[in-house]
């Protein structure tokens, strides 16, 4: 059976309580931003969370415009919270289990460590998805949890972010990096690359031409 624990609001409030101190963290998502095209209009963000992503790509690109989605409810209210009084950014409920409403198109896609909750074979129909939504020129930039490439690179990369096999949460579904720039590049996106990585965690990224 598949496990997702991100409904629970407590389980959300936990992750937001530490989110913060994930190791490297920011330097993952420094080099996301060096991805955004200077030209972004339109801004897609999947799995927001509190919107913390989100909102370093807006303070880079203050003229776009953003939809951010979640299907946690802990999550939206936060991102609600913070984007409160922004008319520029639309949070709204969905759960990537499904594919994706009709939003319209994307200049860039973006992701937090939210895609690696998802089935493996809907990871893959996910990224078919957004491929479809971008604008010719359109990045998607995914920050992710991947797969080690061992037991024992798994379990030195729990005990860095204070966890273990036991604790870690059952509603990860890791998959290798590998895996995933190869399917990105079977979709149909270009310029597919890892353009930075700490341990597990992982900046994926493409193009659509």
């Amino acid at each position: 059976m598949s496990v997702n624990l991100w409904a629970s609001t407590q389980h959300a409030l936990d992750y937001l309580g530490r989110a913060d101190s994930i190791p490297h963290r920011v330097e993952g998502e420094s080099t996301l931003l060096e991805f955004i095209p200077e030209s972004v209009r339109r801004i897609l963000d999947l799995g927001t969370g509190d919107g913390r992503l989100l909102a370093l790509v807006k303070l880079a690109h203050p003229n776009a415009t953003a939809v951010a989605i979640d299907f946690s409810p802990a999550m939206l209210d936060a991102a609600s919270r913070r984007f409160a009084g922004d008319p520029s950014v639309e949070v709204m409920p969905h759960n990537l289990e499904d594919p994706l409403p009709q939003l319209g198109m994307f200049d860039a896609v973006i992701s937090s460590f939210a895609i690696h909750h998802l089935t493996h074979e809907r990871k893959r129909s996910l990224y078919a998805e957004i491929h479809a939504r971008l604008n010719p020129g359109g990045v998607f930039c995914n920050l992710e949890h991947v797969a080690s490439a061992t037991p024992q690179l798994h379990e030195e990369f729990l005990r860095h972010i204070g966890c273990t096999v036991e604790t870690e949460d059952p509603s990860n579904k890791l998959l290798a990096l590998e895996t995933q720039l190869q399917w990105l590049r079977e979709i149909g996106f270009s310029d597919v690359d890892c353009h930075w990585k700490w341990r597990e965690l992982a900046l994926l990224t493409g193009r659509r031409d």
